[in-house]
């Protein structure tokens, strides 16, 4: 499988000089800026084929591997990663845990339990995925991690609904990037995969980090390369 190095993966700057990344009609959140756009990328592909130094892995509460993206990375990784997992004592949803990556081209692998959405309660979930987004961040900065790349966590089988876990990931992602030990990371990556993530984050990136300027860039017909689509 080829490898992709963090450098090789798009920022948001160049989506949208080369006019592959959609404007969002309905304009930028209040506080949104274009000062973070050369340090967040996006990727749509195999989480386990990225050389940066984290991936996070969209892990169950047992940490031993599952369905979906969580298999892939442990496959990908091999037995040590498993063997590594069962001393952690599982993992709170809404909370993260890091281990070494063995086989995987990262340094090292996150594990972001996810909450099970809750059409009851959405307010729960929401509270719990924030808090995924924001423990990856902190153990990525205690462990000195300059690139970091997010799978779509809770959006399989969790059932959360894409568009509102991308709202979740990109405000969350945002506020770290504003404070000071954001000012610690290179790059933060959001990877997606399946086609309702893709168009949830074609959606909702332009919103928290909208282009440098209106002129710079008009909404594409298609975003068919460089790892966006519409």
């Amino acid at each position: 499988m080829a490898v992709t190095a963090a450098a090789d993966i798009p920022s948001l700057d160049l989506l949208y000089n080369r006019k592959t990344l959609d404007v969002s009609r309905l304009g930028p959140v209040d506080g949104a800026s274009s000062i973070h756009n050369d340090r967040v990328g996006l990727f749509r592909g195999d989480i386990t084929s990225l050389s940066v130094d984290a991936i996070v892995n969209a892990a169950n509460t047992s940490l031993l591997g599952g369905g979906g993206v969580d298999g892939a990375i442990h496959r990908r990784a091999g037995p040590q990663l498993l063997a590594e997992c069962r001393t952690l004592g599982g993992c709170e949803t809404g909370s993260s845990k890091i281990t070494n990556a063995y086989n995987l081209p990262c340094k090292k692998v996150i594990h972001a339990v996810g909450p099970i959405y809750s059409e009851l309660r959405p307010d729960r979930s929401e509270v719990s995925l924030r808090g995924c987004y924001q423990s990856s961040l902190r153990l990525a900065i205690e462990h000195d991690l300059k690139t970091i790349a997010f799978s779509g966590i809770s959006t399989g089988i969790y059932g959360y609904p894409s568009i509102d876990a991308a709202l979740v990931a990109c405000s969350t992602v945002k506020e770290f990037l504003d404070s000071k030990d954001g000012q610690r990371l290179d790059k933060v990556i959001f990877v997606t995969f399946e086609e309702k993530d893709v168009r949830a984050y074609n959606h909702v990136l332009p919103r928290f980090f909208p282009p440098a300027s209106d002129s710079q860039v008009q909404p594409a017909e298609t975003t068919r390369k460089l790892g966006a689509r519409d």
